[in-house]
């Protein structure tokens, strides 16, 4: 399979496409939701909480966190994470905007 031609395609499609990618695993919609219920840091409290392996849970919280969707602050030995408002917001901007589109009723089918 070839490699994906991102510069054929808008800035805001390849943004829908990431965001889309990144939510895309219940394991990161689980950390997400964790994060929202606790509305603060978190520090490894994953684990028990989402019930997957440590190693698991770092690569997912890493794909979180390179996507910008959340931030970690190290304290001592663990890093703590929560949600980036400002990014959240950015997606939920995006994403609605995408979402929102519809269909006229004399759809072909």
């Amino acid at each position: 399979m070839g490699l994906t031609k991102t510069a054929i395609f808008s800035d805001t499609q390849n943004e829908i496409s990431v965001f889309a990618k990144v939510i895309g695993h219940p394991a990161r919609v689980a950390i997400l939701e964790q994060l929202f219920k606790i509305d603060s840091c978190i520090c490894g409290d994953f684990v028990s909480e989402i019930g997957l392996a440590q190693a698991t849970i770092s690569q997912h919280l890493r794909e979180l966190k390179q996507m910008g969707l959340i931030k970690g602050t190290i304290e001592g030995t663990s890093v703590c994470y929560c949600i980036h408002r400002e990014n959240w917001t950015k997606m939920k901007k995006v994403m609605t905007q995408f979402l929102d589109q519809d269909l006229s009723e004399d759809s072909c089918c």
